[in-house]
């Protein structure tokens, strides 16, 4: 089987395999299975440089709420090399703005650019607005995958079906909404700047005061296998 790995310490990665050197081959240009091996964000990181192929997630961080929490790496090896899992979807998210798409795994986050400045913004689910102006540090849009990250964080609960939306510290009272998949959900900045991240990736989008980004679910899936 054609694999890659991504994280920080490939070595100890590939010490894992040596025990099923007949059946991985290394291929990153077109591997069938990542190997991401790490935490929470190396998995990020292996959906952002390989989308959509589906990932094995192996520890190297006992901080890792996604990873299998009682299996070891090896027993997990031993399952997929016998063909004893499954793989599941899990949708993405995608903001855009300024013709720009950023698409994420675990959630998008609005923020301010400047800490000592709040944002003034505005709300709209499929072009019918569903707040007042908010001041704060912005908004967490999240997937059910990414809701027991920076979202729980926030609201202290997670969720299984639709798209997360939480407030980020803003200073009036402003209660999360889970919203269905299918929702378009457009955010206008009435003072900003601000800048869009998707999941723990480098690009980001940045809007000033009037401009407005958009988020929905993506069309494209993050794959994920379980033993």
């Amino acid at each position: 089987m054609k694999i890659a790995i991504v994280g920080s310490e490939k070595e100890k990665a590939l010490m894992l395999l040596q025990k099923y050197e007949d059946f991985f081959e290394i291929d990153e240009t077109n591997p069938e299975v990542v190997i991401s091996h790490g935490g929470d964000g190396t998995l990020m990181k292996a959906e952002h440089l390989y989308p959509g192929v589906p990932k094995l997630y192996l520890r190297n961080s006992r901080i890792a709420k996604l990873a299998h929490q009682t299996k070891e790496n090896e027993e997990i090896l031993e399952h997929f090399v016998k063909g004893e899992y499954k793989t599941r979807e899990y949708i993405k998210l995608e903001v855009a703005a300024k013709g720009k798409i950023l698409v994420g795994l675990n959630d998008i986050i609005i923020h301010n650019e400047n800490a000592r400045h709040a944002v003034r913004y505005v709300v709209q689910v499929d072009n019918g607005n569903v707040s007042n102006e908010i001041i704060g540090d912005g908004l967490v849009f999240a997937t059910p995958l990414g809701s027991t990250g920076y979202y729980r964080s926030i609201t202290g609960s997670s969720f299984e079906i639709g798209i997360g939306l939480a407030f980020n510290n803003s200073t009036e009272q402003s209660d999360h909404m889970v919203l269905k998949e299918d929702r378009i959900i457009k955010v206008r900045i009435i003072r900003g700047p601000v800048f869009c991240y998707a999941d723990n990736q480098k690009e980001y989008i940045e809007l000033f005061d009037g401009e407005t980004v958009e988020v929905r679910k993506s069309s494209l899936v993050g794959k994920i296998i379980h033993v």
